[in-house]
Formats: structure tokens, C-alpha cells, sequence
């Protein structure tokens, strides 16, 4: 959880909230030193990003990335017992500015309608970098959940770090805009179904647009992406 959350409230303009410290709370299962803690931590958080992004999860590797940063292999253990470790941190990390960015965009939204249209927008458009975080890229950090988040839970342990609470963030924005459709329709039966499916489909519909244009519909200047899952949902429900 982010620690600005209650800030929102009463700081609705955002060049209110820029000046803030803003923190998020990642699962300390999932490292075994807080990289944010020192700088260094944060050197391997930023490159780690940088790396997976330019070659792949499958070719990324803790002696490639502390020869990226100018160490030794075993200062990047001393962060991440594990390269799974570290993608599931990031994806964490993710996902918890998702839920501040969707919390931000959405606190002031009275219609039920608007505001789940909005939290649509927040899930399936593009992130722009945030300037709070100077050693995180999100821009690139999007284009790794997309073509890696899967990666994250697909794996033989994903029952035992599911308990340990390793997707407890993911899930939680996705309860989040799976309250907003029933507040749109109380009597909706499938809204885990339908917000994680738009999730999932638009970083498909994204992957696509950028490798495999034949299977999407994605136009320059239209964001069909939006407009579909903005049509998908509000049709489902009502």
C-alpha cells in the first residue's frame, strides 16, 4: 500500500501531491534488503528494469545486470534471493502505483458510470513517466509487465507465494474496479472475471499491436484499446 493514499483526500490538484514524498509498501517476503533502502538498491531496481526491457526475462541475469551497474554478482543477492524474486517485486511495484494513479484519478468521480470509464482509461491506456520516482522508468517498466507479468504466477510455486501474499496488490486493484462495476450494477455476476480479463486483454491487445498487428484492431491517433474495453464493459453490464 502507498503511504499518499489519505493525501488524496485533501489535496485534489496534483501539483499539490507532486511536492509529496510518496512511498509504496512492497511485500518484504519478496526481497531480502528494502532496495529503496540504500543506493545501490536503487541502482538495481533502475538497471534491472533497463535490462529485462533490452534483453528479455529469459536472458536477463544477475551477473549481467552487476556488470551493468559496475558490481559483483553477489551484491545483486544481497537485494533478490532470486531473478523470479525481483520480477515480482517490480510487478509489485507496478501495480502499486496503478492503484494510487487509479485512486487519484477516480476519489472525485461521483457518477458510478464515469468513474468505472475512467478507471478503464487508468488500466488499459499508456502510463506516462512520474517524475516522483527518479530511479524507476514506468514507461519501461510497462512494457516488461506486458510481455513478462505472466511470468510472475506462472510457475509450479504460485499456490505457496500466493498465500505468502506475493499478488495481493495485483489482486487488489482489480477489486477496486470490480467495486465500480457493481456500483454501477449491484446485481452483476461476473466482475473479477470481467476486470481482470480487461487487464490481461489489453496488455494482449497492446503486445499485439507492436508484434503480431494482424490480430488486433489498434489504429494510430484512435486508441481502439480503450474505446473496446470502454464498450466490452459498459455492454456486459448493463
Amino acid at each position: 500500500m502507498y503511504v499518499i493514499v489519505l493525501l488524496l483526500y485533501i489535496c485534489p490538484k496534483f501539483e499539490y501531491v507532486e511536492q509529496l514524498q510518496i512511498h509504496f509498501s512492497i511485500n518484504p517476503e519478496l526481497y531480502t534488503k528494502n532496495p529503496e533502502s540504500t543506493d545501490l538498491g536503487k541502482k538495481i531496481v533502475e538497471n534491472s528494469i533497463l535490462l529485462i526491457d533490452e534483453l528479455g526475462f529469459e536472458g536477463f541475469t544477475f551477473k549481467k545486470l552487476g556488470e551493468r551497474i559496475g558490481s559483483n554478482e553477489s551484491s545483486v543477492y544481497r537485494y533478490f534471493e532470486s531473478k523470479h524474486a525481483l520480477l515480482i517485486y517490480l510487478v509489485n511495484w507496478y501495480w502499486s502505483w496503478m492503484e494510487y494513479i487509479l485512486v487519484f484519478q477516480t476519489t472525485n468521480i461521483q457518477d458510478p458510470k464515469v468513474k468505472l470509464l475512467k478507471a478503464i482509461e487508468v488500466l488499459t491506456d499508456k502510463p506516462q513517466t512520474d517524475a516522483s520516482f527518479s530511479f524507476i522508468n514506468e514507461s519501461i517498466l510497462y512494457r516488461i509487465v506486458i510481455a513478462e507479468f505472466s511470468k510472475a504466477y506462472h510457475t509450479k510455486e504460485v499456490d505457496k507465494e500466493n498465500e505468502k501474499g506475493y499478488y495481493k496488490t495485483y489482486k487488489r486493484v482489480v477489486q477496486r474496479v470490480s467495486d465500480m462495476v457493481l456500483e454501477v450494477n449491484p446485481t452483476f455476476e461476473f466482475p473479477h472475471m470481467l476486470i481482470s480479463t480487461v487487464i490481461e486483454g489489453a496488455h494482449h491487445q497492446r503486445y499485439f499491436s507492436e508484434h503480431l498487428p494482424s490480430l488486433t484492431n489498434v489504429e494510430e491517433g484512435k486508441n481502439n484499446i480503450l474505446r473496446f474495453y470502454q464498450h466490452l464493459v459498459i455492454t456486459a453490464i448493463l
